[in-house]
């Protein structure tokens, strides 16, 4: 391992929608948790609640969450919308069900201490515990022509502004073409695919698709090739990359609670950076269409390396 980066393990889970972990989950240590949204199913401040709960319990000192779509009360524009249009700006009842404007952010903010860190929509630069620099890009935005959070029009699109030097993409839903597929039709953004094969981040981590769940190390092809549009056809070189795991590997007698992958220097497949992504659909609840017998995903628990903080705030200066 070179002696200018710092390996760091990632516990990654999204799309609880309020549930308990299995027990199994709390024995792992990490240096981070990701949580990429869908904390609940109602946006009721009991799921939120309950989540935060189970977020306390995980063994990391950084707890690093966005929301997804069914977590509506975050986007205070939509749930005000929603309020506004049921008429029920003075029912009081609501208030309890759901809290008021911005308290469930107040929520997480009561939070930071414990290390549960909520991340708006934007790029996010902090030094670990363990001594490593961590460049983050986040965004809970999906496309949909539903009555969710954080959703936009899929003709529209959005401006996903991922810069080249990002280590970790969390978004909450998937890039068109990569564990996307549901519903006979691929549901991942296409803005979003184009913004990861520019910037080309170690790791990108999402839920949203539920069968979707797995990893995949893709190798992209040179940008020379694959020109100013690029999709999951023309930017990865399929014969080079590797499915780490898939839903159909999946014994429903037999799954773990926890998936382990390691991708550093000294690992057997070590990730390639710039020439490589590390992609995880990480979502946990398990899909009623899926037909496979699981009631639940494994979390997964990632070590790749990041940079040492030291010596990249040495050679700025």
């Amino acid at each position: 391992m070179s002696p200018t980066s710092i390996r760091t393990r990632f516990l990654i889970l999204s799309d609880t929608h309020g549930a308990e972990l299995p027990d199994a989950c709390f024995e792992h240590s990490a240096d981070v948790v990701i949580h990429c949204g869908d904390l609940t199913n109602s946006s009721y401040i009991t799921e939120f609640q309950a989540t935060i709960k189970q977020l306390q319990r995980l063994k990391a000192p950084i707890k690093l969450v966005i929301a997804g779509n069914h977590d509506f009360t975050l986007d205070t524009p939509t749930f005000e919308q929603k309020i506004r249009e049921a008429g029920l700006e003075n029912d009081s009842s609501v208030k309890k069900v759901y809290g008021d404007y911005e308290e469930v952010r107040t929520l997480f903010e009561n939070e930071q201490d414990n290390g549960i860190i909520f991340l708006d929509e934007g790029t996010h630069l902090s030094t670990l515990p363990n001594g490593a620099l961590l460049n983050i890009y986040a965004s809970p935005y999906t496309p949909s022509l539903g009555d969710w959070g954080f959703q936009y029009h899929p003709e529209r699109g959005h401006d996903f502004q991922i810069e080249e030097d990002v280590d970790i993409v969390i978004t909450h839903g998937p890039p068109r073409g990569i564990m996307d597929y549901t519903d006979n039709r691929r549901a991942g953004c296409p803005d979003l695919f184009k913004a990861i094969a520019r910037s080309r981040p170690q790791m990108h981590c999402f839920g949203h698709i539920h069968e979707g769940w797995g990893a995949m190390i893709a190798q992209w092809r040179d940008r020379t090739l694959i020109g100013n549009e690029p999709s999951h056809f023309t930017a990865i070189d399929y014969g080079q990359s590797s499915v780490v795991t898939k839903l159909s590997r999946l014994d429903p007698e037999t799954s773990p609670a926890v998936v382990e992958t390691s991708h550093c220097t000294d690992d057997a497949i070590p990730l390639k950076t710039d020439h490589q992504t590390l992609f995880i659909n990480a979502a946990f609840e398990a899909s009623n269409t899926a037909g496979d017998g699981l009631e639940m995903h494994p979390v997964w628990q990632v070590d790749l390396e990041l940079p040492c903080a030291k010596i990249v705030r040495s050679a700025a200066h």
